[in-house]
């Protein structure tokens, strides 16, 4: 039975790893392996310190897709790849690596993974998390101060100077690119079995 590539996009901390780790506790005992695009940030080692964070990290001239593209078809081919670990508090990619096998249920989430039609057209299921703009700012606000090290005053700042205008011209648009659109933030029960229910018909018709 070959592998299912099933993505999931939607805007910054819409809740697409948290829906994304829900659906695989689900589809149990089946194994999911799973990869983040953000992972795929091109390696900015040319740069200082002082350039790297004025990067535009919403665009996907920042993201390495044909990188990922490469190691979706290697995972559908059966292989192990070999994933760029990203480091935010050095604004670039670390000298480690993560290894992921190849899996029946491979999902890959990230803002902007339908915004590259070369992607897209590599999955089986594409699914979009809309969830309200003030709840994901809320939530990245607090993520960025507690993970990362920010200030408050700063992911706002970005917020304001690249996410928004990029979700709205980039993000949004590719939702009409997705076969399922759920809502809430993909935490509650609805939204987690819509998107596990056709995980299984996508594996009962292969």
């Amino acid at each position: 039975m070959r592998t299912i590539l099933v993505g999931i996009a939607g805007g910054s901390c819409a809740g697409k790893t948290t829906l994304a780790s829900e659906v695989a506790q689900r589809l149990s005992p089946l194994q999911v392996s799973a990869i983040q695009f953000d992972s795929y940030y091109r390696d900015l080692s040319h740069l200082p310190m002082s350039e790297r964070h004025r990067q535009n990290f919403d665009c996907l001239e920042i993201l390495e897709w044909e990188l990922l593209r490469g190691h979706l078809k290697a995972l559908h081919r059966g292989e192990t790849i070999q994933v760029p670990v990203y480091d935010y508090h050095i604004h670039n990619r670390s000298s480690a690596v993560r290894k992921v096998p190849p899996a029946p249920i491979v999902m890959v989430e990230g803002i902007l993974l339908f915004a590259v039609p070369e992607l897209a057209e590599l999955l089986d299921l594409k699914v979009f998390l809309d969830a309200d703009a003030d709840v994901r700012l809320a939530r990245r606000i607090e993520r960025d101060i507690r993970e990362r090290g920010r200030t408050k005053e700063s992911v706002i700042a970005q917020y304001l100077a690249t996410v928004k205008p990029m979700h709205d011209r980039l993000v949004e648009p590719s939702k009409k690119a997705a076969d399922l659109v759920v809502y809430r933030g993909g935490l509650d029960e609805e939204a987690i079995g819509k998107v596990v229910e056709s995980v299984k018909r996508l594996r009962k018709d292969t």
